[in-house]
């Protein structure tokens, strides 16, 4: 498994790096040893979180409510677990992971 993505049982834990503000919502690669990921929101009352939770839910193909903010909730850097995902991101950082 790599630094920022590894399983627990059936779930996924990933290990991110956002950048709240950007022009859209996205994976951009790597950063450091986290993914990075783009977005939208600004990173004010929550809403980045907001949006990352949604943004991976429909990346993962799975509910809000099987996405979770471990740690780092204030922080740029965020450890998030995916409960049982059905789908994995057509990228790179993640050809090597399976449903």
């Amino acid at each position: 498994m790599t630094d920022y993505v590894r399983w627990d049982a059936d779930d996924l834990i990933l290990f991110c790096h956002l950048q709240p503000g950007a022009k859209r919502s996205e994976f951009v690669g790597m950063h450091g040893d986290r993914i990075k990921i783009r977005l939208h929101a600004p990173p004010v009352d929550g809403k980045a979180n907001s949006q990352l939770i949604t943004f991976l839910s429909k990346a993962f193909g799975v509910t809000k409510h099987a996405v979770q903010i471990e740690s780092g909730e204030l922080s740029r850097q965020k450890r998030v677990r995916i409960t049982e995902p059905k789908q994995i991101p057509d990228m790179p950082e993640f050809a090597h992971l399976s449903v």
